[in-house]
């Protein structure tokens, strides 16, 4: 007799035991090789889960089971879960168990107890990605599990509830990782759509299951850009700190400047320890040496570098926008961190190699060699944005394709009506002075017509267009960088570049105003037949326009962030110009299973996306 062979499952606490036949006389192997393998085929079923035994196996299984889970799909309700309805989950649901043959894929099996409690973490656990448990019933799941364990075979519903009910809560919560909880089109995020679906949730979840590693699905899901991963990273560091830093809050009834008294100094020097501001070795030295509440030495190091950090001018001189900062608590800072994770979830894959990104409320533009590549050597610059919140400057994604130098500056309609008119109806030299002239058309090659009795008549119609001859006084400076979009925005140089000393830069009519403007050519036009350093400096220098078609588009991303680590490695806090958090909040507190419709570029034409 052959050793005895036991095998339990988990679910029904069955135990078999199999005494395998003696080895067969010789005229039986064939006998004894089917008796062997149809009992082998039997341990099988209670050792793995159903979606791995064959198809002979699976057909042995009861055909209630099958008809509730099928069942449970097709409703597209589950009465255990808070969000009943899952319209927009159903068919990774389907594919689920389609993949397992409709049997459950968590209960019954001896590795049941252990994958569900793997599971259940990562959804008690969702707060590290900046996410909610609540929305993925982790607690109720858990309440249930014991009695779930303890299940005859034969309840049939009762497992496919359970079993189901925790399959479509990890769905949710890898698809909420992946592609983010709100669609970014609703409010005004006009990223492209993806290509093409990349993430199989089903197949991850079934894979995982087989592997034993379902642990490890957030890894295969989140976002791989660096940015998503050092955010995710100083979320536990923010999120501790509001756990174990008292409120900090600084009053003021002057402003501060170096040498002066702060009654609060001490306060002030913890807070800046415990956020990294100040190091820990240097506040106790000056601690030391400091006997007084003047305001001096690293104290002022330490405020230099929080304003740096959020937004503002760093002078060691603390106003109200910088009490107001240090006020700011630890959770509003984690919450920030949570927005700009869930944004970077709605970017779709992005192509490798150059590309330009701008982020609005930081005013800052980042051109980068590699995506994803964090380098203290990148270019980085300042930027004029949109003015708050009469010209906002909108989120897009889009292709550098061309560069003028030395361009016309072609006055939208909405400009000329409200700006130039009145000022051309009280001084008919304004156009002259401005350097501005009439055409039929925009078009470099379009000839300017003379100003006549029914000009400004056919101004106001929209029947004549106004342009502004390229120049000193061109308020595109000596460059404009095209890249074709719905909003009609481009990046250019700019005259005015004493905005550029100010620490808030919020006043363009939409378009984006870049400090060097040279700079960010080579950058564009590093590698094309023609162009160095030498023949862009002509080329900004001389007076007629010139228009370059790049041999290779570059993307561009304008993308609007109130939190980001920048090119120093330095975690940074922006002021919310457009008011855009608290719009993303409100949906955000709104939970909903988001349509994969959404998401990916349909077969026909891709949609034409409007700034509403």
């Amino acid at each position: 007799m052959h050793p005895v062979i036991s095998a339990s499952g988990h679910n029904h606490r069955i135990s078999s035991v199999f005494h395998l036949p003696e080895f067969p006389p010789k005229n039986d192997l064939k006998l004894w090789s089917l008796r062997y393998a149809s009992r082998l085929l039997m341990l099988l079923s209670l050792a793995l889960p159903a979606p791995w035994l064959h198809a002979e196996a699976v057909a042995d299984q009861p055909p209630g089971m099958e008809k509730e889970i099928k069942a449970i799909i097709a409703a597209q309700q589950h009465p255990y879960l808070k969000r009943s309805g899952f319209l927009n989950r159903a068919e990774d649901l389907e594919n689920l168990y389609k993949i397992a043959r409709y049997q459950p894929l968590w209960l019954g099996h001896g590795r049941s107890e252990k994958q569900i409690v793997d599971a259940l973490a990562l959804l008690a656990k969702a707060s590290e990605h900046g996410l909610s448990a609540a929305n993925y019933d982790a607690e109720m799941l858990q309440q249930k599990l014991p009695e779930a364990l303890k299940l005859a075979p034969e309840a049939y519903n009762s497992i496919a509830l359970y079993d189901t009910a925790l399959s479509l809560s990890l769905l949710r919560f890898l698809h909420d990782v992946h592609y983010g909880r709100v669609n970014p089109q609703g409010i005004n995020f006009n990223l492209k759509l993806r290509k093409k679906k990349l993430a199989d949730l089903p197949t991850l979840i079934k894979d995982s299951l087989a592997q034993d590693t379902v642990s490890q699905l957030p890894l295969l899901v989140e976002p791989k850009l660096k940015q998503y991963q050092k955010l995710k990273q100083a979320l536990a560091a923010y999120r501790r700190l509001a756990a174990e830093s008292r409120p900090y809050k600084l009053t003021l009834t002057k402003t501060i400047h170096p040498g002066d008294k702060l009654p609060q100094i001490e306060e002030l020097r913890q807070f800046l320890v415990a956020i990294g501001d100040l190091p820990e070795d240097k506040a106790e030295d000056n601690g030391k040496a400091q006997k007084t509440s003047l305001y001096t030495g690293e104290i002022v190091e330490g405020v230099k570098k929080f304003q740096y950090r959020h937004g503002l001018g760093a002078y060691g001189v603390i106003g109200k926008e910088t009490a107001a900062a240090l006020s700011v608590p630890l959770t509003q800072r984690a919450a920030q961190i949570e927005l700009a994770m869930e944004r970077l979830r709605w970017l779709p894959e992005l192509p490798a190699g150059p590309s330009i990104i701008v982020n609005i409320p930081a005013f800052q533009l980042w051109a980068f060699n590699a995506l994803g590549r964090v380098d203290a050597d990148m270019l980085n610059m300042k930027v004029v944005v949109g003015k708050a919140l009469k010209n906002q400057t909108p989120v897009l994604m889009a292709e550098l394709r061309f560069i003028d130098f030395m361009p016309y500056w072609n006055i939208p309609y909405s400009i000329l009506k409200t700006e130039v008119l009145p000022k051309l109806i009280k001084n008919p030299n304004y156009l002259a002075k401005e350097h501005i002239e009439l055409v039929p058309n925009f078009g470099n090659e379009v000839k300017p017509v003379p100003f006549a009795d029914n000009s400004i008549a056919q101004l106001k119609q929209g029947t004549l267009k106004a342009r502004q001859r390229p120049g000193n006084k061109n308020a595109l400076g000596k460059v404009k960088f095209i890249f074709p979009n719905q909003s009609d925005v481009y990046l250019h140089d700019t005259p005015a570049n004493a905005l550029f000393s100010k620490s808030r830069r919020d006043f363009s009519h939409g378009c984006v105003r870049v400090e060097n403007p040279q700079q960010l050519a080579e950058f564009v036009l590093k590698g094309q037949e023609g162009w160095s350093k030498e023949t862009i400096q002509t080329a900004m220098q001389t007076p007629k326009t010139q228009h370059v078609v790049l041999k290779k588009p570059v993307p561009v991303l304008f993308f609007y962030t109130t939190s980001f680590f920048d090119q120093h490695d330095s975690l940074m806090f922006y002021q919310d110009i457009y008011d855009q958090d608290p719009v993303l909040q409100g949906a955000l507190e709104k939970p909903a299973d988001l349509s994969d419709q959404l998401l990916f570029i349909s077969n026909g034409p891709e949609p034409v996306q409007l700034v509403r």
